[in-house]
């Protein structure tokens, strides 16, 4: 079993990046997947990452956020650890997802590609883990919207994807069933849940779907799973050692500190802090 560290997790040959405008809108900047890691190196600190997503939630208080969860759950398909984030903030419709999974989104008629989340989702999401998905509920304009989306490291290397492939799927829930939106064909959508569904911790729609469950009219649940391991193999985060925090494995027991200093670190070890 290979260790789960980026630069471990298999190279990538790397073909010409091109740049293609799509629907003469948007412009579309080809990112090879191995240059998600370099991004995602922005983080030195895995506590630093968990806080920018902390952050994204407390930006939500303005849409009616009360609550940010995090928490570790367990991923249903081999049992491993996986981050759990979710807020009740006002939730993602459709477009701003995209702005928020895709890379290289820019469109005319911001002059600035940063988005509200900017480029801080990725780098976070994928300092802490191979793989993430998205679930997020929203109501613009009397139109009711739920979204997945996926963006696995793990589907991109193994199926040898030469370009950041988001697959995301949408419905309309305004009529109280959850009707497909449709961007391209039904074919399109039909892949993208195909794909999702092989990739990310649930393996039947009806599992799927039944996330959505418990973020009521409005929200964001963000999973991040096959999470990173350290060099000797075991994972960075440390759920083990507090039942009611996560500790950074690699914290407290840095190098030759005196008994004070070591508390310090201790106490910043945990998540809570």
């Amino acid at each position: 079993h290979h260790s789960r560290s980026f630069w471990k997790a298999g190279n990538f040959e790397v073909g010409r990046i091109k740049s293609t405008a799509i629907h003469g809108e948007l412009e579309h900047a080809r990112v090879h997947p191995k240059f998600l890691h370099s991004n995602a190196t922005s983080h030195k600190w895995a506590f630093g990452a968990i806080a920018e997503l902390l952050d994204n939630a407390v930006d939500e208080i303005s849409s009616g956020a009360t609550f940010v969860k995090v928490d570790r759950i367990y991923n249903p398909r081999d049992n491993s650890p996986a981050l759990l984030f979710q807020d009740d903030g006002g939730g993602m419709d459709p477009e701003r997802l995209r702005k928020c999974m895709s890379l290289g989104y820019s469109s005319k008629t911001s002059n600035s590609t940063i988005g509200q989340y900017g480029n801080g989702f990725k780098t976070s999401t994928m300092r802490l883990g191979a793989d993430v998905i998205v679930f997020s509920r929203s109501s613009q304009s009397g139109r009711a919207t739920q979204s997945i989306g996926l963006l696995s490291y793990t589907f991109l290397r193994r199926t040898g994807q030469d370009d950041v492939i988001v697959p995301m799927i949408d419905f309309d829930i305004s009529d109280h069933w959850a009707e497909p939106i449709l961007c391209g064909s039904q074919d399109d959508w039909s892949t993208n849940l195909k794909t999702i569904l092989e990739w990310c911790p649930f393996a039947t729609k009806m599992d799927l779907m039944r996330q959505f469950e418990d973020i009521k009219s409005h929200g964001t649940k963000i999973i991040v799973y096959n999470l990173w391991l350290n060099d000797e193999g075991i994972y960075e985060l440390n759920f083990d050692d507090d039942d009611e925090d996560i500790m950074l494995r690699d914290e407290a027991n840095s190098g030759n500190t005196s008994k004070t200093n070591k508390r310090a670190l201790e106490l910043q070890s945990h998540i809570s802090y």
